[in-house]
């Protein structure tokens, strides 16, 4: 004959019943937190990346571009390699694609020459912006050259990115002029350099790449730099470029341990928020306020590219870096 479960039964199974409760509300307030973190973190970076520019946009009044980009990535170099190195050790070194790795840091490094020039020329915000519109690149890219299949989704907001850009440009304009073209050539080598990046997160560690990045550019820029270094006018040139080289390793660092918190889908539409930093920047240092017409392509890129982004993480399941110099 059986018994019925007795008080003490139904209470044990009352009080595991709220202890797997408790649990589960923990867990997720746990997972909710690390996602606020990994935000906070991408928002922090994103505004290291516009104080680079802002303040590569100011150096170049008196540095000349090749020193700039070889003291920036050599103080990359060297603070990676003194944070990194002691915590990893010599696993730090291994790659299974050394090719791919210094085809990635050439990339960057080009990226990044196009970026000072781009600067030296053009306002903050609108350099920001048409830069941002890499990951619709990135979607061309995949279909012209990986013959992978673009939904129209995809292809309209690929449409809406450069038709923004078009109204940051205004080809034809009274202010439209050769400069402007440069942050084309930034867009079209970061957009190699993403997919390349696509490609090596499959088997190389995200610290091994920032590692080979920073040497990579610093040894192809110590070539040229002898032919334009130059004596600068006062040491707060030095104090400046030691604070872009800070800012852009601060950056990079930030940017990997939010993507260590959140999922890469969540994280890539705050990378945006660059715009309204560089703005911001702009409008500090050298009292410049985007008209109406660069604030709709503006909108236009941020919507458009933000989607897209978003879209592309969430089908390769990998982070979009920021195009930064």
């Amino acid at each position: 004959m059986s018994q019925s479960p007795g008080p003490g039964t139904d209470n044990a199974a009352s009080a595991a019943l709220a202890q797997a409760r408790a649990a589960a509300q923990a867990s997720r307030r746990t997972e909710s937190e690390r996602i606020l973190a990994g935000i906070g973190l991408v928002i922090l970076a994103v505004a290291c990346f516009a104080t680079l520019d802002t303040a590569t946009k100011y150096s170049t009044l008196a540095v000349p571009v090749l020193m700039g980009v070889w003291f920036r990535y050599a103080f990359q170099a060297v603070a990676t390699t003194l944070v990194l190195l002691p915590l990893r050790g010599t696993a730090l070194l291994r790659t299974q694609h050394p090719r791919y790795q210094a085809l990635r840091g050439a990339l960057l490094l080009g990226s990044s020459l196009f970026a000072f020039l781009s600067l030296r020329y053009m306002p903050l915000a609108e350099f920001t912006s048409i830069v941002l519109i890499a990951p619709l690149v990135i979607t061309l890219l995949a279909a012209t050259t990986l013959k992978e299949q673009v939904s129209p989704l995809r292809w309209t907001l690929v449409a809406g990115g450069f038709i923004g850009t078009l109204v940051i440009l205004r080809p034809g304009g009274g202010s439209f002029s050769w400069a402007v073209l440069l942050p084309l050539g930034l867009v079209l080598t970061n957009a190699w350099f993403q997919v390349l990046t696509s490609k090596l997160a499959q088997t190389e560690n995200p610290l091994t790449m920032h590692f080979y990045t920073g040497w990579v550019g610093t040894l192809l820029a110590s070539v040229a730099v002898p032919f334009a270094w130059t004596a600068l006018p006062s040491w707060e040139w030095w104090a400046l470029l030691c604070l872009m080289g800070f800012m852009g390793t601060v950056g990079h660092f930030m940017l990997i341990l939010a993507y260590q918190r959140a999922p890469a889908s969540t994280l890539t539409p705050y990378l945006y928020a660059q715009i309204a930093f560089a703005m911001l920047g702009g409008w500090l240092i050298f009292s410049h306020v985007p008209d109406r017409f660069s604030l709709i392509g503006m909108a236009m890129i941020a919507v458009c590219g933000a989607a897209g982004a978003w879209l592309t993480v969430r089908e390769r399941r990998v982070p979009i870096e920021p195009a930064e110099s």
